[in-house]
Order: C-alpha cells, then structure tokens, then sequence
C-alpha cells in the first residue's frame, strides 16, 4: 500500500474558542477533545464533523453527524480531500494518535497538527474500497449505538418509577393505591427537615451499603500485570453503560494481592471520586479498582434501588457544592449526607420490578462490548486490506470470505 504524508490525505484546522459563559441555546454540539461539553446556535466546523483531541484527551477520535461547533480543545478535519469522511474516522481512529502522543511516553501538552500532517503513513486511495470498509464498520457502530439507546429508555422507565415511589412517595399503599396521594400517613424529619413516610428513614446510604476503597498495585512489579485477566477499574473506563463489562487494564492475581482493592462482585455499584467525578457504573463482571473510586455494596443482594439512591446521593453532593465541578468526592461527604431511604417492604418490591429491565440492560451491554470488541478487531484488519467480510448482525456471525491486500 502506497505511502503518504497524513497533510496529504487530509487537512486539520485547530477548533474554536467557547467559553460556556457564551454558550447559547441551540441544537448545534459543542464537542471538546472527548466528546460533548456543551450545545450552541452556531456550528464552526465542517459537516461531518471529524475531530481530534488536541489537549486534555490527547489525539481521541470523535465523529460527529450533526452540526458542530468545533472547541479549541480539538482539532478538526477542514478538508476531506476527497476522501470518504467516515472512513477517514476510521483510519484516524487505527492510526492511535492517543497512544502515539500520551504524556507518558513524551511530556506533550498538546498536540501539533504540524506534527500530525507529517506522519507517514499507508493510505488506500480507492473511493470504492473506502467505502466499503466505511459501511461495514458503521454497520457495527449502528448496532452498538441501537443497544445505547434501547438502554437509556430502558433507565428511563426504571427511574420514572423510582421518582414515583422515592420522591413523589406514591408507591403502593397496602389496597394498591399511590400512597401520598390517598392520604398515607407522612411524618416529619429533622435530618431531612421534611415530612417523609412513615416507618421510612433520614439517614446516610450508610444504612443500607457498605462503603469501600480501591488501590493500585505497584506499576514496577510486572507479575501484577503480565498476562492479567482480572478486570481493573479506573475512572478513565467509564463510557456511559450503566454496566461496567471490561477495562482498559487488567491484573493478575498477584496483583490483587497486593493492592488495597478487593475483587468487587456483579451488582456492587463504583463512583468514581477523582479524575471524572461523580460517575457511577454497575459491576457487571467481577473486577477491582483503583484509588479514585469508591464501591457503594448493598447489605443485601439486590442493587437496583441502591442504584438509583447512590444517582441521589451524587445529586445531593452537587447542590451542597452549588452546582460547582467537584475537585474530589471523599468519604466524610458520603456519610454526612442524609438521604430519605424507603422501607424495606418498598425497597424489596421496588427491585422486584426493575430487576427485569436491569437483566435486560446488562444484556444489552454484553452485545455492545462483543459488538465493539469485534470492530475493534477487524479496523486494522479492513483497513490493511487483509481480509473481506460478510457479517450477520442478527447471529453475531463473522465470515472471512476472501483476503485481499490492496495495494
């Protein structure tokens, strides 16, 4: 495959200066070197919109279908140079700009693009090949972007009935009947410093969790990485599922032994409390952590309420903080936090009907990592030219039907 400089496949144009003081409402994506920061009524940027991360998220790789402003924080394809758009994302994308500029392997505040155009590398000009390659990968990213949203209505439905029953308090009555609404008895908390069911509590998630911390072992010890197998979560792997299926790194046992973390089992809830705070993610595959985060563990089996209480619970941290970005979540907030928590009558009843839809979800999110593990596989592949695929998305079912290298 014939070689090129990267300026020659492409041009690259530093994004736009928008402080979100100066935001305005719109339907236009504000898009920061990882991902959405913001919305606008003015776009900046070609459409699509390719954009690389240029500081803060060092050379990530985002692709936009929708109008888009494109912020200082990235980089931008200017001009496509005839090329197929959404198999330039791609090739970007297998290019790994993120590993070949991380500050750990040279100290680089933010990328140059004078730099980035300079690269060497092989490049397919063929439309019709790029095409292709564009399709079938996109094909995958359509399915994995189904699953998301199928999830996130399914969240949806899940917290309508939490806010029904743990905020408006018109959960069952023992005739059926919403509880507040039909006149159930309320009394007031002084924790809460307002009137809440009878028989329920004011008190820290404390009540009905355990609260744990994460350690790394040492980066110098290879036999606590080499060959790992063992889950290990840091903030930098949330990606938005509610359930946690993988990580970027993983351990050995070793090194799990020699960490502070324990090895958290499915349903225990993570919030990460440094780096990207206040997200949380659900265990879905047994793992440990490091020391940014912190694990919320149910007394009992089921999480599903305890889910939705620890969103409260971060809610709570944010109007103490007056909508502020936190610097860090530590465990005294945590405790000193007073939430109103549901009976366990409720509480049990409440996880009996959601227990499907989170079954379901976590479904879903085994697809999305299979889904993305299988594209992440076959991009360099496609892109070599090494081999030609059919694909069946209703079976998972990959056949490699010729291999070809394009030269």
């Amino acid at each position: 495959m014939k070689k090129y400089k990267l300026g020659e496949i492409l041009e690259l144009q530093r994004g736009y200066d928008l402080p979100f003081s100066q935001q305005k409402t719109g339907n236009v994506l504000v898009a920061g070197s990882n991902g959405i920061i913001g919305s606008h009524n003015e776009a900046r940027s070609n459409h699509p919109c390719i954009t690389v991360g240029r500081s803060g998220s060092v050379g990530k790789i985002h692709y936009y279908e929708q109008p888009t402003w494109a912020h200082n924080t990235t980089l931008f394809v200017k001009d496509f140079k005839g090329n197929n758009p959404r198999f330039l994302y791609y090739f970007l994308k297998n290019l790994h700009l993120d590993k070949m500029f991380a500050k750990g392997s040279s100290v680089v505040p933010s990328l140059d693009r004078k730099v980035v155009h300079s690269l060497i590398v092989p490049f397919p000009k063929d439309i019709v090949f790029q095409q292709r390659i564009a399709s079938i990968l996109s094909t995958l990213d359509r399915k994995i972007a189904l699953n998301r949203s199928i999830n996130h209505n399914l969240e949806a439905m899940a917290k309508q009935l939490y806010d029904y029953w743990f905020l408006q308090f018109d959960f069952p009555d023992e005739n059926g009947k919403p509880y507040k609404s039909s006149g159930g008895k309320m009394v007031w908390n002084e924790k809460l410093k307002r009137e809440i069911p009878e028989g329920w509590f004011g008190e820290n998630i404390c009540r009905i969790a355990n609260i744990l911390s994460g350690g790394t072992p040492s980066k110098k010890e290879a036999a606590y990485w080499d060959n790992g197998i063992i889950p290990f979560f840091a903030p930098t792997d949330y990606s938005g599922n509610i359930f946690q299926i993988s990580t970027e790194d993983q351990i050995t046992d070793k090194g799990l032994e020699h960490c502070a973390s324990s090895l958290f089992e499915t349903g225990v809830i993570i919030i990460t409390a440094r780096g990207s705070i206040g997200k949380l993610v659900v265990v879905g595959t047994p793992m440990a952590m490091n020391q940014s985060c912190y694990a919320i563990q149910s007394k009992k089996e089921e999480f599903e309420y305890l889910y939705f209480l620890t969103l409260q619970l971060i809610e709570s941290l944010r109007t103490k903080g007056n909508g502020s970005v936190f610097k860090s979540i530590i465990v005294s907030d945590i405790e000193n936090s007073w939430l109103c928590i549901g009976c366990d009558e409720v509480v049990n009843a409440f996880s009996k009907k959601v227990k499907p839809i989170f079954e379901c979800i976590k479904e879903n999110t085994l697809e999305i990592a299979a889904f993305t593990k299988l594209r992440d596989s076959l991009l360099p592949l496609l892109m070599n030219g090494q081999v030609s695929v059919n694909y069946d998305l209703s079976s998972c079912t990959l056949s490699i039907f010729s291999y070809n290298r394009i030269e």
